[in-house]
């Protein structure tokens, strides 16, 4: 272990970097984090005609021009959060890395914010990859309202983020979490719309999604790249799940 410096800046600077390096040695989370969405919105709005064909039942617009990239984007901050950063966290504790830390200058706190920070700013640029790449390459718009996207990118992030954190709390071991957090992942993508779009489903279906986190967070990408603003429910769903996530893993966090 590298000999801690004397600051605290210092000290959470150091953290930093070696936090980043351990991230980026992980070939298959930067993947599904980054290149996989991206890709999936090439492939897929290359290959597929009628993604790029004004559909009715999206009120006249492209799937490439909301629905796709808004789900990509969606699949990115999910992946982080439900998956890599719930399992780097419960690894740490697994190994006795938080425990060990509690009993220096760089609390286990600190590395916890160090691991939120680089997942946040890693779904930053990927979602930055997904806008960039789909509007140079299929033509999508970039979001109309965009101070609003990033509102609703920073809201359903945290919301997320907080759900991953819960994760980490309540996961025994390693060998749980990585099926935990699969098994929790897939079912919220159903209701955010990725297979089946939330104006193709029953209404029943639709209203449920409303009060899951990613289906409010979906729509409200959806939303606000559209140029409209994200609906008063979706919001207060994205924070409503913030809050009650957020307090019951700072709750039942166990750090050993």
């Amino acid at each position: 272990m590298a000999t801690i410096t004397r600051t605290p800046a210092a000290r959470l600077g150091k953290l930093a970097f070696v936090e980043t390096k351990l991230f980026l040695r992980e070939p298959v989370a930067v993947f599904f984090a980054v290149f996989f969405p991206v890709a999936l919105l090439l492939v897929l709005g290359a290959s597929i005609p009628g993604f790029r064909d004004p559909d009715p039942s999206l009120g006249g617009q492209r799937v490439v021009d909301t629905q796709l990239p808004g789900m990509m984007v969606l699949l990115s901050v999910a992946t982080l959060a439900l998956t890599s950063l719930p399992a780097v966290l419960v690894v740490y504790r697994e190994r006795g890395v938080l425990r060990r830390m509690s009993t220096t200058p760089v609390r286990p706190w600190t590395l916890l914010a160090v691991q939120l920070a680089i997942n946040a700013v890693v779904a930053v640029v990927a979602t930055t990859l997904t806008l960039t790449l789909g509007h140079l390459v299929l033509d999508v718009p970039v979001p109309r309202a965009l101070p609003a996207f990033a509102e609703v990118f920073l809201l359903g992030s945290v919301a997320l983020f907080s759900i991953g954190l819960y994760l980490a709390a309540v996961a025994p071991n390693s060998r749980v979490i990585q099926g935990v957090g699969a098994a929790v992942m897939f079912p919220l993508l159903f209701f955010a719309g990725m297979w089946l779009p939330r104006d193709l489903m029953p209404s029943v279906l639709r209203r449920i999604s409303d009060f899951t986190p990613t289906g409010a967070f979906g729509q409200a990408l959806r939303d606000t790249m559209a140029g409209h603003a994200a609906q008063p429910l979706h919001l207060a769903v994205l924070a409503g799940w913030a809050l009650v996530a957020g307090a019951a893993a700072a709750r039942m966090f166990r750090w050993s």
